[in-house]
């Protein structure tokens, strides 16, 4: 009974540190990577509220991420914490096997690589393919941030603008190019195989809309076989219809792992997401979300180590950190690679399960060893 209590302790113990270690990791990294997507305010023209939406659904992608060196912090923080208070070793004298510590360490890793499976297989991509549809449905709030002084920009797809001088929302010595056809309502040349280029002395921007005045819209058939030239004082433009160069397309991180799984049942790589030139690419990413979490229960055993009374230096903890630690770095470096190498896929499948039993094995010799010299 006593037992079943310490044992329900060190499971919230662990749990509750995880969380909190994972959480802090993800946060700072959001922070961090939040700080980049600024671009969609100020490059882009995005409202607000969509980048702190956005911001917030690539919080389940950065999350993943941090997994085993959140659970690899844990253990070594929960083990060291007590072997120094000496709560293991009155678990010890009281008659608890530490074989059953490794095991309790070994369960809540095998709970918390089914945990990784389902963010990593399932919630993650949802996510991240929710985030990608947010800047896809969402038009651009306002033209205004997208214009920089004396730049020329293409934050719209087949659209460039320049303006020589800028103060609040009123812009000097402009020049609109389009090869979109979104202007060709001020020519009277109705194809669609024409540029326009709208030149103007000043102009005022609200919102998605540009008054310009005293300038000239120059019309040119693609072949510049022919121009149109039309002097204006004063026009209005709309420009909503515009179409933001930011990548809309759902990447392959962002596409579920049904559809990626169905690129190799279906034995073809003819569809756009299945593309032959992406199979690498793909293989990569179903081993990062499926065989990647395997790696949780090693990393258990390898921590467990502590455990093992010696003076030897290559059981101390600074080492038994560095080998997890490495193991960490092993997995995410080799996972990169494993759509390239079919020896080094198959190796990165199997690992952690001989890992698993090696080091189950050698904790069980070792521990057993300790029994018979009491």
């Amino acid at each position: 009974m006593l037992q079943n209590k310490i044992y329900h302790n060190f499971f919230l113990e662990i749990f509750k540190t995880f969380f909190v270690i994972l959480f802090g990791l993800s946060l700072i990294a959001l922070t961090v990577r939040a700080v980049s997507f600024l671009d969609l305010i100020v490059e882009n023209g995005y409202s607000v509220s969509n980048y702190f939406k956005y911001s917030f659904l690539n919080l389940f992608g950065i999350t993943p991420k941090f997994f085993p060196l959140a659970f690899l912090l844990t253990i070594t923080i929960f083990i060291t914490k007590h072997l120094q208070d000496s709560e293991f070793i009155i678990l010890w004298t009281s008659g608890v096997k530490k074989i059953q510590i490794v095991n309790l360490l070994f369960f809540i890793s095998l709970l918390i690589l089914l945990i990784y499976l389902i963010l990593a297989i399932i919630i993650t991509p949802y996510f991240l393919n929710k985030s990608r549809l947010l800047l896809s449905n969402d038009n651009v709030s306002s033209f205004l941030p997208t214009i920089k002084r004396q730049q020329f920009s293409d934050t719209f797809k087949n659209f460039t603008f320049f303006v020589e001088n800028k103060k609040n929302n009123q812009i000097e010595n402009i020049f609109l190019f389009d090869e979109g056809n979104k202007l060709k309502s001020f020519t009277s040349n109705n194809t669609n195989k024409t540029n326009t280029t709208i030149l103007a002395k000043k102009g005022i921007v609200k919102d998605k809309k540009v008054l310009l005045f005293n300038g000239q819209i120059i019309t040119s058939k693609k072949n510049n076989t022919q121009n149109e030239i039309i002097t204006f004082e004063q026009i209005n433009i709309d420009l909503s219809d515009l179409n933001s160069a930011t990548i809309k397309k759902p990447k392959l991180q962002e596409t579920s792992t049904l559809k990626l799984l169905n690129c190799f049942i279906k034995k073809t790589f003819a569809n756009q997401i299945c593309e032959n030139k992406l199979k690498e690419e793909i293989t990569s990413v179903l081993n990062r979300r499926i065989f990647l979490p395997l790696y949780i229960p090693v990393l258990a055993l390898i921590c467990s180590l502590q455990l093992i009374k010696s003076q030897r230096r290559y059981l101390n903890k600074f080492s038994i950190f560095f080998y997890s630690f490495a193991l960490v770095l092993f997995a995410e470096l080799t996972v990169r690679l494993t759509g390239v190498n079919m020896l080094i896929r198959i190796l990165f499948m199997i690992l952690p399960f001989i890992l698993s039993f090696l080091f189950y094995s050698f904790l069980l010799i070792k521990f057993s060893k300790e029994t018979q010299y009491k």
